[in-house]
């Protein structure tokens, strides 16, 4: 179970995230945006407006907290789910095998305390602390990859409407430039 430090902390950064979205109301945004209509002057006497697609950062984010994966299928990112899904299914694997090795020695340990006062066995000492520590890593992981299988949703969703065409006419490019210059001397 849940540590209240640890449950207290993602709560906060899953409230802290639904937060950070753009939207009056976190049930306004479920579908297409009223802002999303975008008007492209075609010539002096011609405008084309169309509707682009948007998707709630918010909805992505609820989908990827519940079922890991499913805010990057909402937001078409068809091949990072097996990526999440494979990661998340090694590292349960060996957090399981690790955790039953872990009590294995744990019990070991246990017992020769009993039958070697007052240290017990050194040897089972070390291996279950290895072996907890093992353990404890690959939770980590799996803590790690839930957060950024949350933040990469947020961030898929955010940009789901941005061209990556490589016709870049119909979209504003600044090009700017800066320079810094250094020059040292050095004088007897």
């Amino acid at each position: 179970m849940f540590q209240p430090k640890i449950l207290g902390c993602i709560l906060f950064l899953l409230f802290f995230f639904i937060g950070a979205d753009a939207q009056p109301s976190l049930f306004n945004d479920l579908s297409l945006k009223d802002d999303s209509l975008q008007v492209v002057a075609k010539g002096l006497n011609q405008v084309e407006v169309f509707k682009t697609d948007t998707k709630s950062t918010t909805l992505a984010m609820l989908l990827s907290a519940g079922l890991p994966g499913a805010g990057q299928f909402y937001n078409e990112s068809y091949w990072k789910i097996p990526v999440i899904l494979g990661l998340a299914g090694y590292w349960g694997y060996e957090w399981v095998g690790l955790n039953r090795e872990y009590k294995n020695y744990k019990n070991l340990y246990s017992e020769s305390l009993i039958k070697l006062p007052p240290s017990g066995n050194y040897q089972y000492r070390t291996i279950r602390d290895f072996y907890r520590g093992e353990r404890d890593k690959f939770a980590w992981y799996l803590g790690i990859l839930y957060v950024v299988n949350i933040l990469d949703a947020y961030v898929d969703a955010s940009l789901f409407e941005f061209s990556v065409d490589d016709n870049l006419a119909n979209s504003t490019y600044l090009n700017y430039s800066a320079g810094l210059k250094l020059r040292i001397f050095f004088s007897n």
